[in-house]
């Protein structure tokens, strides 16, 4: 099971790299108001840069690279794999995919799936109450 929440963020395009990551971020729900100190944001792009390069992370290694417990690591890599865009490698973390246009692809494939058998048991449902 995952849990993804997808947000309308209006986009500004500015061409900065931080800025445009922050908004696919926050455009999946990823950061929330209680990340002050963009802790899980610093997580993402460690994690969006290892997987470019295939590598995944782990737990302690990010918490020493981002200076961070590794409490608050382990509390927003819970978030991140329970949305299904962080998965467990080796002995690691890393994105689903390579990269992030395909991890938008399998949210996007994910989520109609899911939408096809809410529909057809919402069929089901109302040919039952007729």
């Amino acid at each position: 099971m995952s849990k993804i929440t997808v947000i309308k963020v209006r986009h500004k395009d500015s061409g900065n790299i931080n800025n445009e990551l922050q908004w696919l971020g926050n455009s999946l729900g990823l950061f929330g108001n209680r990340d002050k100190d963009s802790s899980c944001f610093r997580m993402f792009i460690v994690l969006v840069r290892k997987s470019k390069q295939n590598h995944a992370i782990s737990s302690d290694d990010l918490a020493e690279n981002l200076h961070l417990s590794r409490a608050t690591i382990v509390h927003h890599l819970k978030k991140l794999l329970d949305s299904g865009i962080v998965v467990r490698q080796d002995r690691g973390y890393i994105l689903r995919e390579g990269n992030l246009s395909a991890v938008v692809r399998d949210i996007k494939r994910d989520t109609n799936a899911m939408l096809i058998e809410i529909e057809e048991i919402a069929k089901e449902i109302d040919d039952m109450m007729n």
